[in-house]
């Protein structure tokens, strides 16, 4: 997968732990997040996300990302490819600085993101909602996200 073509509008690059200091202040900001997905992020949190793997993955499927206005962290994003399936790709985080909310430009790069993926083959983006969060679901509605199960998490699709 060639990262750089995920965004038409901002600059995507893996991030590392020389990023936690910027991921972490994109993160203390989303309060509501963490309301409704506790504990409330610390820097050795990110550092532990960078090394969660699903079942059965490996490290060459998962990209933890940035995409950046210039040197401004607009948005992070968990993909693990072919997850649960070969034809799947899973978002396990997606998070936008909250100077940038409600402006379309998380809409906008998640469309970007998803028409990347139909280009290399995937069928569907899957994901999963905190319950009781209004924020993240509607979001993920709005972006023509569906449903397809609930228990302890909502599971929400895409066809692509």
């Amino acid at each position: 997968m060639d990262v750089n073509l995920l965004s038409k509008s901002f600059k995507v690059r893996r991030l590392n732990k020389r990023d936690i200091d910027m991921i972490y202040d994109l993160s203390c900001e989303n309060k509501i997040f963490y309301q409704y997905h506790p504990p409330f992020v610390t820097k050795e949190s990110i550092e532990e996300d960078f090394d969660a793997l699903p079942p059965n993955k490996s490290y060459q499927d998962k990209y933890y990302l940035g995409f950046f206005d210039g040197d401004i962290l607009i948005a992070i994003i968990d993909l693990i490819l072919s997850y649960p399936t070969k034809e799947i790709a899973f978002i396990g985080l997606f998070m936008t600085n909250i100077e940038y909310q409600n402006k379309g430009i998380g809409s906008n790069i998640i469309r970007d993101v998803c028409s990347y993926l139909k280009e290399i083959g995937y069928k569907r983006v899957r994901l999963g909602v905190d319950k009781g969060n209004p924020q993240s679901y509607h979001f993920w509605i709005k972006n023509n996200f569906e449903t397809i199960l609930e228990n302890d998490y909502i599971l929400m699709e895409i066809e692509l």
